[in-house]
């Protein structure tokens, strides 16, 4: 059974995005419809949602839950609940497919779903037995396991390092590197034990394999390249005023968002001595929070989900 999923810092991402009857809004990650539901409460009957997913299988279970209830039934016949089968990285295009221009509020949350990590087939958790897949969207892209086949060790050891921040990362890039010519690593478990095997520091708090599969998972997804696109098609897409939200969940990611917010909340750059502007850039964002939200001490224990959850917001100046 799919798990009913948790919305993270839920009245934080709300009181962030001041999202109002009539709005358009768009949730970037649809996952299990934790912050669209609460989205929608705010919205209906006359705004709009649009929800994106790169994974097929959570869009469908989302859809299925909203038919169970008239009210979102309805919506989704009359068109105030889109559902899209895409990245975000493609808002751009798929809002002016829509004819829409601008939308109101815009939020992202870049965890992975409890149903995602809990179905062995997808392989993105090391905790059970499955193909070494990793893929967000099945129909696309090479797995995790052609990754580890064809990646050449110097690449390798940069995608373990630079996405998972992996302690030894030349070595264990070297260890896979020598032994791919004698097997090939098809399975989490089996992955994850050849890790274990070659980690040195054995008292580490969380299993070696973790920031591993970390890393793989956000280079078969192309997670760094595809969140940076979206960032920037983001902030073009927003209406003077609209706000957008960001969950982060890993400090690459945060570092990324925290970035482009502060280049885009900057205006002239022009040296302190020049009489006047000559570069003609202006603030395109207002920072809502100089500092990302996290969630309170209640929320972690009732949510672990929650524990490493930043949140960004920034409002898009006149």
């Amino acid at each position: 059974m799919p798990t009913l999923h948790v919305p993270v810092m839920p009245r934080e991402v709300l009181e962030a995005l001041r999202v109002m009857r009539g709005d358009i809004v768009v949730d970037a990650t649809v996952g299990g419809g934790g912050h669209a539901l609460l989205v929608l409460e705010k919205i209906l009957p006359e705004g709009t949602l649009l929800g994106f997913d790169a994974d097929q299988e959570a869009l469908q279970r989302f859809r299925e839950r909203l038919e169970r209830d008239d009210r979102y039934r309805s919506a989704l016949e009359s068109g105030h609940i889109i559902l899209v089968h895409a990245s975000f990285s493609e808002l751009k295009e798929t809002l002016r497919a829509h004819g829409m221009s601008d939308v109101s509020a815009i939020v992202a949350d870049l965890g992975f779903s409890s149903d995602q990590l809990e179905e062995a087939s997808r392989g993105f958790s090391f905790l059970r037995d499955g193909p070494l897949d990793m893929r967000l969207d099945p129909s696309k892209g090479v797995t995790a396991e052609e990754l580890l086949r064809t990646v050449d060790e110097g690449e390798l050891a940069r995608i373990l390092s630079d996405f998972g921040e992996v302690r030894g990362a030349r070595e264990l890039a070297r260890a896979i590197a020598f032994s791919r010519k004698e097997t090939s690593f098809e399975t989490t478990i089996q992955l994850a034990e050849f890790v274990k095997s070659h980690t040195r520091d054995r008292k580490a708090s969380i299993h070696p394999a973790t920031k591993v599969f970390q890393a793989l998972r956000i280079a078969v997804n192309r997670e760094r390249e595809v969140l940076e696109k979206f960032l920037y098609e983001a902030i073009e897409m927003l209406r003077p005023k609209g706000r957008i939200a960001v969950l982060s969940f890993h400090s690459g990611e945060e570092r990324l968002v925290k970035r482009i917010f502060l280049e885009n909340a900057r205006g002239c750059v022009c040296p302190r001595d020049f009489p006047v502007c000559r570069c003609g850039k202006r603030a395109r964002l207002q920072l809502v929070t100089k500092r990302a939200m996290v969630p309170s001490e209640t929320e972690c224990l009732e949510n672990p989900r929650a524990r490493s959850a930043k949140l960004r917001t920034a409002e898009k100046v006149s």
